[in-house]
């Protein structure tokens, strides 16, 4: 009884009982707990609204029939053992009847097998014909019973078989419906009464018995009736609970459902919002080390136009000019003045001397010009460079993974040249790699820019290694080392989040949206120190394919 109690709901009808247990006994706060708890204060429990009744009414019809289907079943298999059961007690107990010398079958027996048969068939298939219907419940109590008396006459009246109605209305009860207990109280009611009067040995065992005798049998069924009805009242209402409970929770669930889904957009959002961010930040870290390398281009332009007009400035112009004037001067007897003039036989000598005097600043001059030519291509580079990979964000291509590698060091060349840094290149032989080439660019820049403040304030020989190898996955790895200030263990961890920086003129973005950049390639990027002034190697792994 309890076991079925535990996992089945109850009727509609207790659904209004089971609002007023919610709401509070004669208007008394009840504690609650549960995820309907917001304080650890008792409460009352808010009335539930129409809607959550009309679900807790559709939960409970829908478990009642679910109920009732499961006890036709359990009733039709039991009707079945009972026939059979009651069959064999006739063959054990009287199988035949004896007549002189002649023997012939029981009576007992073929009313067991015949009438027992036909009380027991016709509730199997209303069972399996209509099993969960009203008509099916009672038909089925209205057998049970029969099935009680056809075993009480079989066992000739016994008391103990009497116990057989008592255990049938207990296991009616299962339908938790007080009308299936009517019905079958009626049956037995009616079958004690008329046998009683004029068959009393077939129910009572004895050949006569009193004509109120049935009463008493009557009166203790209706004694366990009224136990299995309370008992019944009980269930329905703490099922009706159930129903209820189960109804809000849904309620809830379907809220939580709805919250999740806000979120989970919220979230996205969010999340393209973030990666649109780290792109463009990573844009902005390519531009800013492109920005930086053509400033110091710049400064060797500037120093370059600065010799040319220095050199300029040398060229003896006035000399010339004084020479034209003194030629323009005797222009009429020019012959005689270079020959008989002291200051004309001194002119071829003076011009002489002024030509090597004015092809030295012009070699000077034209090495610089050649120098400015060499700095403002290089400065076209970069910038084209850039533009490049800007343009081909999002793109995907297959990629030559060495000059990918030397377009990011060239990049930083004039950073690394003016800080000393000694880069080591060690690439082995790889596939071409196909992908997006400014996201890989974003972040072989950002490392070779962290590496190259890692190095700043190191004592000895700054170096630098860019090593490209291929593991034992399939996967690429290009690796930046550097026997620079090292990380801090304390540090690895967070290195890679959001903000966290070590530099004071850091903003903490950088191995943020690389590391977000190489998870969209498919790859990761990640980290190894040995501790503080022992250097760093961060190493980017990438499918050869994405």
């Amino acid at each position: 009884m309890s076991a079925v109690a535990a996992n089945t709901l109850p009727q509609e009808a207790p659904l209004k009982q089971a609002t007023a247990l919610l709401r509070g006994k004669s208007g008394a706060q009840r504690p609650q707990t549960g995820f309907l708890v917001e304080t650890p204060a008792a409460r009352t429990v808010p009335a539930p609204d129409f809607a959550l009744q009309q679900r807790a009414a559709e939960l409970f019809r829908a478990a009642e029939n679910e109920l009732h289907r499961h006890t036709d079943q359990l009733f039709a298999r039991l009707m079945i053992a009972q026939w059979l059961a009651g069959f064999a007690a006739a063959l054990w107990i009287s199988p035949l009847t004896w007549i002189g010398a002649s023997s012939q079958i029981n009576v007992h027996v073929w009313a067991s097998l015949l009438l027992g048969g036909l009380i027991s068939g016709f509730p199997v298939w209303m069972a399996w014909k209509f099993p969960g219907h009203a008509v099916t419940r009672h038909v089925i109590a209205a057998a049970q019973m029969l099935t009680s008396a056809l075993l009480i006459h079989l066992t000739g009246g016994r008391i103990e078989t009497h116990f057989h109605v008592f255990g049938s209305l207990a296991f009616i009860a299962f339908y938790r419906d007080w009308r299936v207990l009517v019905t079958a109280t009626l049956v037995v009611a009616a079958d004690h009464l008329l046998r009683g009067l004029f068959w009393p040995q077939s129910v009572f065992g004895v050949l006569t018995a009193s004509s109120w005798r049935w009463v008493e049998h009557a009166g203790w069924v209706l004694f366990e009736d009224a136990i299995l009805v309370v008992a019944i009242r009980r269930m329905l209402r703490e099922m009706s609970e159930i129903a209820l409970r189960r109804a809000t929770l849904e309620g809830s669930n379907s809220e939580i459902e709805r919250q999740v889904v806000e979120r989970t957009a919220e979230l996205t959002k969010t999340q393209a919002e973030l990666l649109e961010t780290s792109r463009l930040a990573g844009m902005a870290e390519v531009a800013t080390s492109v920005l930086h390398n053509v400033g110091n281009v710049l400064n060797s332009v500037g120093v370059s136009a600065e010799l040319a007009t220095s050199k300029v400035r040398e060229f003896r112009i006035g000399s010339l000019k004084n020479v034209a004037e003194l030629l323009q001067e005797h222009s009429a007897d020019l012959t005689g003045f270079l020959t008989t003039d002291p200051r004309g036989k001194m002119l071829p000598d003076f011009l002489l001397k002024l030509s090597a005097g004015l092809a030295e600043p012009q070699q000077a001059i034209l090495q610089e010009m050649e120098m400015l030519r060499k700095n403002i291509d290089h400065i076209k580079e970069i910038v084209a460079m850039q533009q490049r990979y800007a343009r081909g964000t999002g793109v995907v291509e297959t990629l030559s993974v060495a000059d990918l590698v030397e377009d990011s060091i060239r990049i930083n060349a004039a950073s690394f040249s003016r800080h000393e840094v000694n880069v080591v290149r060690d690439i082995a032989p790889v596939p071409p790699l196909k992908t997006d080439r400014h996201k890989v660019m974003q972040i072989l820049v950002n490392l070779l820019s962290n590496a190259k403040h890692a190095l700043d304030h190191c004592e000895g020989e700054r170096l630098m290694t860019v090593r490209v190898t291929r593991n034992q996955e399939g996967y690429l790895e290009i690796a930046v080392i550097d026997n620079g200030t090292g990380i801090a263990p304390e540090n690895l961890g967070r290195i890679f989040s959001h903000g966290f920086t070590t530099k004071k003129q850091g903003h903490g973005f950088g191995l943020h949206s690389g590391a977000l950049a190489a998870k969209e390639l498919g790859g990761t990027l990640k980290v190894h120190s040995d501790g503080v002034g022992r250097g760093a190697t961060f190493t980017l792994t990438l499918p050869l394919e994405n």
